[in-house]
């Protein structure tokens, strides 16, 4: 059998050994049973396993997922239809670089067309942890690789993690049964330099990268409250501009400053059909986590 050379998750519970977790078993369930979305845990990356054990409230790190994660209602008869190597893929392990400016802008990025998994879809630069790599390390890595930007340990105020995401492509069992299995971490960098001082550095990579755009806590405010999977309409409030200024990225590199409608980023995740250009369900949450760390360095400010 060939030597998996990826990082996985690895489960444990009541101080029982840490185990691989399996590509159909549901991660937050794990800790929470079946019906229950959110819990806290505690994380390490320790020999190239990442653990996940129960935490506490107090030290511990959030893990979500969405109430129609596919993992969780996947029934046992679609669990045994998956294909055999998608079965002995295990829980990948991602890391999402969520970017805040000197004046409190986070960068987003829109995912390139062409790639396979949530094309056209927006969020932060991130991708898989390699071996032997820090959480932080893959997440300097991935922001490089995709958006040209060079953070050094200087560029950086401080660094948190701020939560764990259970995603699963496809979004939704009614858009096809399960191809890929994550957890993704999601990290906060804020950088000593404005938005402005870091978009004159990005040289954005076209195959992964079609747009990015510096959205303030306003607009966040906005698109964490368009909650995907619910069918109550949804306004635009009146106080928010009409549209937002981005950055497109041509097939060649070029930069093209350009608008979009607000309207875009408050698209909800559909359940059928064609996709939508729209933030993701897990972006959206990471994006409500920085939302509280906003609220509480004003208020210790």
């Amino acid at each position: 059998m060939e030597k998996v050379r990826r990082i996985l998750v690895h489960l444990s519970k009541e101080s029982a050994a840490p185990r691989c977790a399996q590509f159909v078993q549901s991660i937050t369930g794990h800790f929470t049973g079946h019906h229950d979305d959110q819990t806290t845990v505690n994380c390490s990356l320790d020999n190239n396993r990442f653990i996940l054990c129960e935490g506490s409230h107090e030290r511990g790190v959030p893990l979500k997922r969405a109430p129609f994660c596919p993992i969780k209602l996947l029934s046992p008869a679609e669990a045994a239809s998956l294909p055999a190597d998608t079965l002995r893929r295990g829980v990948d392990v991602g890391v999402a670089i969520l970017l805040q400016s000197a004046n409190q802008r986070l960068l987003l990025t829109r995912r390139a067309h062409a790639l396979r998994i949530f094309p056209n879809v927006w969020v932060p630069p991130g991708g898989h942890v390699e071996l032997d790599e820090k959480l932080l390390d893959a997440g300097l890595r991935e922001l490089r690789e995709e958006t040209g930007l060079k953070l050094y340990p200087e560029d950086i105020s401080s660094s948190q993690l701020l939560g764990l995401w259970e995603s699963v492509y496809p979004h939704m069992l009614s858009r096809g049964l399960p191809q890929r299995h994550h957890i993704v971490t999601y990290m906060l960098l804020c950088s000593n330099r404005t938005h402005l001082q870091l978009q004159s550095c990005m040289r954005p990579e076209p195959a992964e990268v079609s747009a990015c755009v510096w959205v303030d806590a306003g607009l966040v405010k906005a698109i964490v409250s368009s909650v995907d999977g619910e069918e109550r309409s949804f306004h635009i409030p009146a106080d928010l501009p009409q549209s937002v200024s981005v950055t497109e990225v041509s097939p060649e590199g070029e930069l093209r400053e350009s608008t979009l409608p607000v309207s875009v980023f408050c698209n909800r995740a559909p359940a059928e059909g064609e996709d939508v250009e729209r933030v993701s369900t897990g972006t959206k949450y990471a994006l409500e986590l920085w939302l509280s760390t906003l609220a509480a360095s004003c208020e210790k400010g």
